[in-house]
């Protein structure tokens, strides 16, 4: 079976084509010829999952995954969520969105955040969600030079890092994709 997982990251395609069933040939937007910006014009972090998703079986043919990410801060009523990437603006700055959302909760004691991802599979004629949630709180301010996004300044419950001073193996053992990543690979198993 010849499954698209939709990116480009080869990295994050090497670490899930690791962990899926070795029946599952896992393609990337690369392997396919997929060279056109796939459209996150959609209001929530499930949305965009199935519209990347959508587009590369509609366009491609292909049985496929996309995943979206994004942080949610309880005190902002969930924001930056679905914005997270370019919560600071289009150029899409890690360093820019961090210091908007540390100046936004500068004065405030709830910290709560959790990040969310969502994996959105479509195989066959069918479509399946697989969301991963890891809770934690916003630092006070950027904290360990590993990761990406918001990874600074965010420190998960139960710990006292944030995930830019984990490990990247504990950070997948423990965070929002990996979690969601898990659910998609246990149900690839049952096909």
């Amino acid at each position: 079976m010849k499954l698209v997982f939709a990116t480009n990251n080869i990295n994050k395609l090497k670490e899930v084509q690791a962990l899926v069933p070795s029946h599952i040939q896992l393609l990337s937007l690369k392997d396919i010829n997929c060279v056109e910006d796939i459209p996150e014009t959609q209001n929530t972090i499930e949305g965009n999952a199935m519209q990347k998703a959508n587009f590369i079986k509609t366009n491609y043919g292909y049985d496929c995954f996309a995943d979206d990410t994004g942080l949610e801060v309880e005190h902002l009523n969930g924001a930056p969520g679905v914005y997270s990437a370019r919560y600071a603006g289009e150029q899409r700055s890690d360093s820019d969105n961090m210091n908007k959302l540390l100046n936004a909760l500068e004065a405030n004691t709830n910290r709560k955040a959790q990040f969310k991802t969502v994996i959105a599979l479509n195989i066959g004629d069918e479509t399946e969600l697989f969301t991963g949630i890891c809770q934690g709180e916003i630092t006070h301010k950027k904290q360990g030079h590993n990761g990406f996004g918001y990874d600074p300044i965010f420190k998960p419950n139960g710990f006292s890092n944030t995930f830019a001073e984990m490990d990247l193996t504990l950070k997948n053992k423990i965070g929002h994709r990996g979690k969601a990543i898990t659910k998609l690979v246990t149900f690839l198993t049952t096909i």
